[in-house]
C-alpha cells in the first residue's frame, strides 16, 4: 500500500459547497449526503477551503445565527492539498504531521478527488 498513489485511495464523487453557500445551506447539504467535511469552492471554482463537522461544533458552539453566515467566513483557509501521483504513504505521513483529517487532491487547479482519514482506515476493512 505505501507504494500505491493516493489516487487508488481517494474519493472521486466532490460534493464542494460555495463560499456563498450559508452554513445552514451547508448543513443541509452534509447531510442529505452523508458528508463530515466538503471543499469550499469560490465562483471560478478554486478551493479556499475545507469546511468540516468539527468546524460547525464550534461555530454552534459560539452561538451564531447559521443562515446569516457564509462558509467562507468559518472554513479552514488554504487547505494541504496533494496530487493524484503523491504516494499514499506520502499523504499519510503529511496529514499525520499536519494533524489534519482531510486532503484535496489536484491536478493542475481543478480538484480530482478527496482523502480523509476514515478513508485510509477503510482500506483495513476490505
Amino acid at each position: 500500500m505505501n507504494d500505491q498513489s493516493i489516487a487508488s485511495l481517494m474519493r472521486h464523487e466532490v460534493h464542494p459547497v460555495g463560499a456563498d453557500d450559508t452554513i445552514a445551506s451547508v448543513e443541509q447539504q452534509m447531510l442529505a449526503r452523508g458528508l463530515s467535511w466538503a471543499p469550499v469552492m469560490d465562483g471560478d471554482g478554486a478551493t479556499l477551503g475545507v469546511l468540516s463537522s468539527l468546524d460547525l461544533l464550534r461555530f454552534h458552539a459560539d452561538g451564531k445565527d447559521a443562515g446569516k453566515v457564509c462558509a467562507w467566513q468559518i472554513c479552514t483557509y488554504k487547505p494541504i492539498s496533494v496530487s493524484p501521483d503523491a504516494s499514499v504513504a506520502e499523504v499519510a505521513r503529511l496529514m499525520v504531521e499536519a494533524g489534519i483529517h482531510h486532503v484535496v487532491v489536484q491536478d493542475g487547479g481543478g480538484i480530482k478527488g478527496v482523502v480523509s482519514s476514515m478513508d485510509f482506515v477503510r482500506t483495513f476493512m476490505d
